[in-house]
């Protein structure tokens, strides 16, 4: 019963990934290997890898060309289980979201520093270019704690309301902007809430809709899969940047926000993961 009660689960469409806390792991189960299953609340390993999809703030859109991966698991917090409210936990190597980096396309090709600059700015600016330094490299991160992201596996399976969840900041890595340029901040996150469903952004955006994706089942179901399923939202605002350039961000900031666009109300941005889900029952990795 355990085993039908978590494919089925699965095919509503859990949108998370799967995670396994044992080294020894093989096979199918190999890919939870960092779940915490020391933990003996947690019910379900949970990883999603995510393959395709786009990341839009303002002028800027960016393809997913590197995968990312969203692993952990889950505490059943009310009787209905799988379907109730969930407690993300995070995996034992402590990386709840992979921080994969993703070429801004464009980067700061063609760009040329602003006139208002001091000179010895714009000087520094126009050497790192000439000297081919002109990518970008964007990373979204999670801003809070493992707790932070909120996953329903009943919204996922009926397409309505919020699947996955996660307040996330974006990194902006190039040698001109320093180590600490961000959209997005612990104190003031981007906040995603992404459905399987239809969305109802604000104008000018329009309803895009995602999928809950194709379902299997792996070792008579102890194992649930959802192949490419796609979360969406549309809805979400972005701040402006901030630490851009290091003792120089007050100068830096506002170039890197016209360049990107931002801040960006809601409305005018969006968000798309495509990919492979899994979810594992913990109580049979554990027998693993």
């Amino acid at each position: 019963m355990r085993r039908l009660f978590l494919a089925g689960a699965l095919l509503l469409g859990i949108l998370i990934p799967a995670s396994s806390a044992s080294a020894a792991l093989e096979g199918e189960y190999a890919r939870f290997k960092t779940c915490p299953l020391a933990n003996p609340a947690v019910k379900a390993c949970v990883v999603a890898e995510s393959s395709g999809g786009n990341f839009t703030m303002g002028a800027k859109s960016v393809p997913l060309i590197n995968p990312v991966t969203l692993k952990g698991g889950a505490e059943f917090l009310s009787e209905e289980g799988l379907f109730g409210p969930l407690n993300f936990v995070a995996p034992t190597d402590g990386v709840v979201l992979s921080k994969a980096a993703q070429p801004v396309p464009g980067g700061l090709l063609g760009v040329t520093a602003p006139t208002w600059w001091p000179q010895f700015l714009r000087d520094l600016f126009n050497e790192t270019i000439n000297n081919g330094f002109t990518g970008v490299q964007a990373t979204v991160e999670l801003t809070g704690s493992a707790s932070s992201v909120k996953l329903s596996v009943l919204n996922t399976i009926i397409g309505s309301g919020t699947a996955l969840g996660m307040p996330v900041k974006v990194k902006l890595s190039n040698p001109f902007l320093g180590s600490s340029c961000y959209i997005g901040s612990s104190s003031h996150p981007i906040q995603l809430n992404l459905t399987t469903g239809t969305t109802s952004p604000p104008a000018p955006n329009k309803p895009i809709t995602g999928s809950p994706g194709e379902f299997s089942a792996i070792d008579g179901g102890a194992i649930a899969v959802l192949a490419n399923n796609r979360l969406v939202d549309n809805s979400f605002a972005a701040p402006g940047a901030s630490g851009c350039g290091g003792i120089f961000s007050f100068l830096i900031d506002p170039f890197v926000n016209s360049i990107v666009g931002v801040p960006s109300a809601a409305g005018t941005n969006s968000a798309t993961l495509e990919g492979t889900n899994y979810i594992g029952d913990a109580d049979i990795i554990r027998t693993k």
